[in-house]
């Protein structure tokens, strides 16, 4: 059977996440384990390209979490074709199709958590994770 993703280089965004064979609506794309880690010991990550694949973690994001899997190559769109939930006890996140995904088409997930929203997002010089404008998922 075909692998249903594949690693490109794109032109604008660096490396990104596609479809190796279509992906029908609401099909899981994949189940990406994390490492979750304390404030204290994500802020060691601030000056490394890791920083930028870490997402929010916990009830309260009072901590950070490095996903794993393709789950660190996925870009961000305004327009997604993709979405994402935490498991926190599973210390795993789950990337889901929002709608049919050609073979070839690059997938893409909105960075504020909410697929609709429009809010700016942030990458701060000194922080281990991005600033997350709108409301979050469990």
């Amino acid at each position: 059977m075909r692998p249903k993703l594949k690693v490109k280089t794109t032109r604008k965004k660096g490396r990104g996440v596609f479809a190796n064979r279509k992906i029908k609506k609401g099909e899981i794309i994949e189940v990406a384990p994390v490492i979750v880690l304390s404030r204290r010991e994500a802020k060691t990550l601030n000056d490394l390209p890791l920083s930028s694949h870490c997402y929010q973690w916990g009830n309260n994001r009072e901590k950070t979490a490095l996903v794993l899997g393709f789950g660190c190559l996925y870009n961000h769109s305004y327009d997604p074709n993709a979405t994402y939930r935490h498991r926190f006890e599973k210390q795993e996140i789950v990337f889901r199709a929002l709608k049919d995904i050609r073979c070839g088409e690059e997938i893409t997930h909105n960075y504020n958590g909410d697929p609709k929203s429009q809010a700016p997002i942030k990458f701060t010089k000194n922080s281990w994770w991005f600033v997350q404008q709108g409301k979050h998922r469990k």
